[in-house]
């Protein structure tokens, strides 16, 4: 059985148990208290961050590379799209994501100096984003995708993260209803993490 090693309010590890629960698969949730690791996570994993997945021999760490493993391991449904050229531009995306939208979440988390300018970045990029969304499902058109997974923690954290996004983004508030309303996003939650959503 495979174990994910996963933080109760961390958006990384969320990641994780949404793509889990997407396959319905056989695994179990570690749950861990990130004010206070155990020294385990230290051990398997050496920068000691949350999510790891341990299967039998292999431990990966970085949300990215876990959901990867698990979509070619267990390829229904299908989270990354078939043809190499559209998946090749699904990881182009995950890694703007990374870079544009999931940067400063530490800061946002801990609401540090620095957390303003992190909420103004990310009310932006989100705000362009949702035109898209006027004329499609989901990331990738009608189908869910890797790409709806890696944002979907943030769209549920912020109201949480102190975020309110303009009317122009109403396509994208509607688009983030759909992916909430999936059983396996549904069944990922967190008590944390339900309470962060009024």
């Amino acid at each position: 059985m495979m174990n994910l090693y996963s933080g109760t309010t961390d958006p990384f590890s969320h990641r994780c148990r949404i793509v889990l629960f997407e396959k319905g698969m056989d695994f179990q949730v570690i749950d861990v208290d990130l004010d206070h690791k155990p020294e385990d996570i230290a051990v398997i994993n050496p920068y000691n961050r949350v999510p790891v997945l341990v299967d039998r021999d292999l431990v990966l760490h970085e949300a990215n590379i876990i959901n990867e493993y698990i979509d070619e391991r267990f390829p229904h449904p299908q989270l990354m799209p078939p043809d190499p050229i559209m998946r090749a531009r699904a990881r182009q995306f995950l890694h703007t994501f990374e870079q544009e939208l999931f940067a400063g979440i530490d800061l946002l988390e801990k609401n540090q100096k620095g957390a303003d300018k992190v909420r103004t970045q990310v009310r932006e990029q989100l705000t362009q984003l949702a035109p898209m969304f006027a004329n499609q499902k989901f990331m990738l058109g009608d189908d869910f995708s890797m790409l709806d997974v890696a944002v979907a923690p943030l769209l549920w954290r912020l109201e949480h993260y102190g975020i309110d996004l303009p009317k122009a983004a109403a396509p994208l508030m509607k688009y983030s209803e759909r992916v909430f309303s999936r059983q396996g996003f549904i069944d990922s939650l967190t008590p944390s993490e339900k309470v962060m959503r009024r």
